[in-house]
């Protein structure tokens, strides 16, 4: 059972909110149309349900907030819109990602692949796939966590009839099994044929909360509709006649050449139009929606009416004949589909602890290798380094350290840097592009668990494009000037370390500037501001001469922790206080230090939860 009680947006200015006090329920075993008219409140209502939209009310699922479901997952799958993945990467990989973020089998993408018809195409990228295609991926993501309740945005809109009527078949599939359905539409015509429930939404306010059949019964009409430049000639006569015979008929002007004949048949408003001598282009039986006109009532007028014919015993209005059937005969004519048939013959194993740092370490994997976007950077990187060292070497005036590392005066940073802090701006950035996990969870996680794996993840990725680097600049000098440039110097333990700290630091700093600004730009700008204008200023408050001295620290810290230190670990502690001392180093401590305190400041005052 879904319940939403009291939903209710956030006022902008002085507009009025676009949900006011929405409070309805969505049972289980059935599906439910949430109609509404474009500006009606449908999208926003479901992002309030969801946790995209601030504003007030509560929504249940099966008795509990979503914020408080241990398995998200498990309860609730979404599909708004389009699928919010990469275009580079492909609906496997899409599919494999989302089963990382969700916890459950990577062999659950392919099994969903075959469900929803796209077993043969796992391997193409989601930039080239079909509005029909894309629409079959996203009902695949909402169906990986096997989830009791499905909430879908207006699915079958510019879909092909053949694929509206998969889609649908698939829906009755999911709520024959005992699964909840809340399907928003604009089409009540729609709502009618797939429904049991309708709720009809207006201006963001409850209007109705029906069945089906009591739904076609009072919303939708059979209606003649007719096509003559002499529309309102027509209607005249047509008006006419149903009074002298003592009949309600009542004709609408859809347009200056559309007329909607209510009371009437095609064969009597055909015989009236030829008796008269009036033109007419088309004529077609259809049901009308007597609802609200599409859009805002201020915004666009009411179909206009022409005439109307009173009768003494105005006739019942009937449901249309799918409604007047057993309930059976309301669903789709289109079959279920066997893809669809096996959803219960795909079981889930038992729900693993939902804080397990399994799940985000997998997901950010799959997420960063999943597109070639890494392998580029990487690529780019070691051939803009063995080509600056080879150049530096021509001229013999760079030190041996910033040689091996391509570090020319006039670069703030080496190359290896540089795409390390690239990285880290693309871990965060592209979350914010490519919102994967919003349809899941309602907004990008912000949860320590999914920054410590993007902080590990980083960190890898820094340390082998780091070394990749360093052997490639060795053998691009060792191939070019023969194997004399390539001594190791006797301080190599903290060039490494240095060179090590340079890079992890930078893909950390453009990590956290951006998932603290959410775009990919803060964290490459925050990556450069660290030599540009922070080093500067670190170092002019370091010109004085210190008159106190550190050493004896290691010392200190055995007695302050009653704890006995090998000596190596005395080296590597005043190795690195030594390194911190250096400008560039202070100021990216600095730097890494004001950005996690950002990014913990946003986690602690957003309601984001993963």
């Amino acid at each position: 059972m879904l319940q939403a009680i009291g939903l209710t947006s956030t006022h902008h200015r002085n507009l009025p909110p676009a949900v006011d006090d929405l409070t309805f329920e969505a049972p289980p075993g059935s599906i439910t149309a949430l109609l509404g008219c474009a500006g009606s409140g449908k999208t926003t209502a479901l992002r309030l349900m969801l946790g995209l939209e601030s504003g007030r009310g509560v929504t249940y699922f099966r008795g509990n907030p979503l914020h408080l479901i241990a398995h998200p997952a498990r309860e609730v799958g979404v599909l708004l819109g389009d699928v919010p993945g990469h275009p580079a990467r492909t609906a496997r990989g899409q599919l494999r990602m989302l089963c990382a973020a969700a916890g459950v089998p990577a062999s659950r993408a392919d099994e969903m692949l075959e469900v929803v018809g796209l077993a043969g195409l796992g391997g193409r990228r989601l930039g080239t796939f079909a509005l029909g295609m894309d629409r079959r991926l996203g009902l695949a993501s909402a169906l990986l966590g096997d989830p009791q309740t499905l909430i879908l945005d207006e699915p079958a809109r510019g879909l092909s009839p053949r694929e509206n009527g998969w889609l649908y078949g698939l829906l009755r599939a999911h709520a024959t099994r005992g699964g909840t359905v809340l399907c928003a539409t604009s089409d009540p015509k729609e709502a009618a044929r797939i429904a049991d429930r309708v709720v009809t939404i207006d201006a963001g306010r409850l209007v109705a909360d029906q069945d089906a059949a009591a739904f076609a019964r009072t919303r939708l009409r059979p209606r003649v509709a007719v096509s003559t430049p002499h529309a309102e000639r027509l209607a005249a006569v047509v008006a006419r006649e149903a009074r002298a015979a003592q009949r309600s008929v009542e004709v609408v002007a859809e347009t200056s050449n559309l007329l909607s004949v209510y009371g009437s048949s095609c064969a009597e408003i055909g015989e009236t139009a030829f008796r008269h001598g009036v033109l007419v282009h088309r004529l077609a039986d259809e049901v009308g929606d007597t609802g609200p006109a599409p859009g805002h009532p201020r915004d666009q007028p009411c179909p206009r009416q022409l005439a109307s014919a009173p009768a003494s015993e105005p006739r019942p209005v009937s449901a249309p004949a799918s409604r007047q059937s057993a309930p059976d005969d309301t669903r789709p004519a289109r079959p279920v589909p066997r893809a669809a048939q096996r959803l219960d013959s795909l079981p889930l194993p038992p729900p693993r602890p939902v804080r397990s740092p399994l799940r985000p370490l997998r997901y950010e994997l799959c997420r960063l290798l999943g597109v070639p976007t890494a392998l580029l950077v990487a690529a780019a990187v070691l051939v803009a380094s063995a080509a600056l060292c080879v150049l530096l070497a021509r001229t013999g005036d760079t030190p041996l350290p910033a040689l091996l590392v391509a570090w020319p005066e006039f670069l703030p940073l080496p190359p290896a840097a540089f795409g390390a802090g690239l990285l880290g701006a693309l871990s965060f950035g592209e979350e914010f592009r490519y919102p994967a996990l919003a349809a899941a969870r309602g907004t990008v996680p912000r949860r320590l668990g999914l920054l410590l794996a993007k902080l590990a993840v980083t960190a890898a990725a820094a340390l082998l494009l780091a070394l990749l680097v360093a052997v490639a600049d060795v053998q691009a000098l060792r191939l070019v000037y023969g194997s004399d440039l390539t001594a190791v110097p006797d301080n190599w333990p903290s060039l490494a370390a240095g060179w090590v700290g340079l890079s992890v630091g930078c893909a950390w700093a453009g990590l956290l500037a951006a998932g603290v600004f959410r775009v990919t730009a803060a964290g490459v700008a925050a990556v450069l501001a660290v030599p540009v204008l922070i080093a500067p200023l670190v170092q002019k408050a370091l010109v004085a001469p210190s008159v106190r001295s550190t050493a004896g620290l290691p010392g200190r810290l055995r007695e302050l922790t009653w704890l006995q230190f090998p000596q190596q670990a005395d080296d590597l502690l005043m190795a690195a206080v030594r390194l911190l001392a250096q400008p560039v180093g202070a100021a990216l401590t600095l730097s890494l230090s004001v950005l996690i305190c950002a990014y913990l400041f946003t986690v602690l005052r957003r309601s984001a939860r993963w």
